[in-house]
């Protein structure tokens, strides 16, 4: 049910999230049962998450950190690596604790150092996916010094993704967090094996906004936020209402100390606003109808997993969400993200 100023829909899932671990998952975890079903979550610890045992310990902690009563249902991956063992990978879904393998390129984002440099070295692991019907989670970027970063998403689709779509032509991949028209071009040119996730944040900003008046650390990610006429074509791919895009926070939550230093964290917390970034995109679109796809339909259609059965319901209201006020989080204090434009949609 929808009107000028509520909109109900199924509640909603996150499918890419980072939570960490240790007393920030604790800080983080609530905000994110608040508002999502379920969510995919990232395996980038340190040590990083490679086998099932370790994300069956990984999921009892989070587990811990939610609120009392809460029906929040992680969903585990694991690190892919060019040691994975494909036996342990077929185990873990089978039994349905592991839901995805995670590709990073080596040296792409936080903690990545151990990823993959050579992708025919996963090949094996990659063909007993295919055979399973197990998503592959792609960070879609090469990590050459000589390509420049604004470049690296569309080189990755050259150099790697298309190799392996050409490979594996039944393997479910997901291209995590795509920032670029090409990345969009490559889904659309794609059958339904192949989907992609969408941020609030590389909905809503452009490279601009980290660069212009001074280096605004806030707004520094990985992959970075490009061009204006990349984000308006994530803008028109995400409130299509094409199967193929749904949303993934990849919500990332830094201390403001690791964010404003000489070398600052890549990542944005998002996720106590997303929603309300949703409503105003999807709304300013003239797409609101198109909403409930992205963040509650598209994503268990391509996992194969059932609908939510509970709703949540957003309001326009007049006065704007005050995001001014830091979050506490032991040892100082997180930024939640600004989009830069009054947020006057809120769930109720």
């Amino acid at each position: 049910m929808s009107t000028s100023t509520q909109i109900t829909l199924r509640t909603p899932d996150d499918w890419h999230l980072h939570l960490r671990d240790g007393e920030m998952l604790e800080a983080v975890a609530p905000y994110t049962s608040a508002h999502f079903g379920r969510a995919i979550i990232m395996p980038n610890l340190v040590p990083p998450v490679v086998r099932t045992e370790q994300a069956i310990a990984y999921r009892e902690s989070i587990q811990q950190a939610l609120p009392e009563g809460s029906s929040f249902q992680p969903l585990m991956t694991l690190y892919l690596t060019e040691q994975t063992d494909p036996a342990d990978v077929k185990a873990g879904f089978a039994s349905g604790d592991v839901t995805a393998l995670k590709l990073y390129p080596a040296g792409a984002t936080t903690n990545s150092d151990a990823g993959v440099k050579n992708i025919e070295a996963v090949y094996p692991v990659l063909e007993a996916m295919q055979e399973i019907g197990m998503p592959l989670l792609v960070h879609g970027e090469v990590v050459d010094a000589e390509i420049d970063i604004f470049d690296r998403e569309a080189v990755f689709i050259e150099r790697t993704l298309k190799g392996v779509r050409k490979q594996f032509p039944e393997l479910k991949i997901v291209m995590e967090h795509i920032t670029t028209a090409d990345g969009v071009e490559f889904v659309k040119s794609c059958d339904s094996h192949v989907a992609a996730t969408i941020t609030p944040h590389h909905l809503t900003i452009n490279r601009n906004a980290m660069l212009v008046g001074g280096i605004q650390p806030h707004y520094y990610c990985l992959p970075v936020a490009k061009r204006e006429t990349h984000r308006q074509a994530l803008v028109e791919a995400a409130t299509s209402g094409d199967p193929r895009f749904f949303l993934g926070t990849d919500s990332a939550p830094h201390l403001d100390g690791a964010k404003e230093s000489a070398c600052g964290c890549a990542g944005i917390f998002n996720v106590s606003v997303t929603m309300s970034v949703l409503a105003h995109v999807f709304e300013n679109a003239g797409k609101l109808e198109n909403l409930e796809k992205f963040t509650s339909l598209n994503g268990p259609a391509f996992y194969g997993k059932p609908l939510n059965e509970s709703s949540m319901t957003l309001e326009k209201q007049s006065e704007a969400l005050d995001i001014s006020e830091k979050l506490a989080v032991a040892g100082g204090q997180m930024t939640i993200f600004d989009p830069k434009f009054p947020l006057l949609w809120r769930v109720v």
